[in-house]
């Protein structure tokens, strides 16, 4: 069962938090994609000088301001990023899955990201999205009611002792505040 809008229209740097140990869920004609989220970055409005939200409204950002649980997908160095808008209330904020432990479907993502190892699958914003076949028709489902992509409950919930904080990865001005969240012993977080 996908989790619901209330859980999405928080603090984004809560919902970041609490979104690792979930599993993210493609299904694709008769293919499902599952893994674990084990990385995420927060990003809010116009304060947050590397969100994508700090300028004004465009049709790329504009879901941020939407319902939490409405998805944020755009392109950076030829991969797409994905993001699940936060907030709600038209308070512009989003969480980008970083990077997934794969869980099913795993075969398909080696073929998709010829590799072998599955370290190497999705354990990067855009290594997860091409292991997982997710392009930019996926930019505006809603997750907490789409049958084609949704977050669900995983195994269990991390516990608060197992999070590991830093910085943003790859962007040129940050907030003094710790927005990268991770599992810390988790093989398959960015590097």
């Amino acid at each position: 069962m996908s989790l619901n809008r209330k859980f999405y229209e928080r603090d984004t740097a809560e919902v970041a938090k609490d979104l690792l140990g979930k599993n993210i869920i493609h299904r694709e004609d008769s293919q499902v994609f599952k893994g674990k989220i084990v990385e995420t970055e927060a990003y809010f409005g116009p304060e947050d000088p590397a969100s994508r939200a700090k300028d004004e409204k465009t049709k790329i950002n504009e879901n941020m301001w939407k319902k939490g649980g409405t998805t944020l997908v755009y392109m950076v160095h030829s991969y797409w990023l994905f993001n699940i808008a936060t907030e709600g209330n038209d308070i512009p904020g989003a969480v980008l899955i970083r990077a997934v432990e794969p869980l099913e479907g795993i075969e398909f993502m080696k073929l998709r990201r010829e590799r072998e190892r599955e370290k190497e699958l999705a354990s990067g914003p855009g290594t997860f999205t091409q292991a997982f076949g997710i392009t930019k028709d996926h930019h505006g489902i809603d997750v907490t009611s789409s049958d084609t992509l949704s977050v669900e409950q995983g195994e269990r919930d991390v516990e608060p002792s197992e999070i590991k904080y830093s910085h943003r990865i790859g962007v040129t001005e940050d907030l003094e505040r710790e927005l990268r969240f991770f599992i810390g012993d988790n093989g398959h977080v960015s590097r």
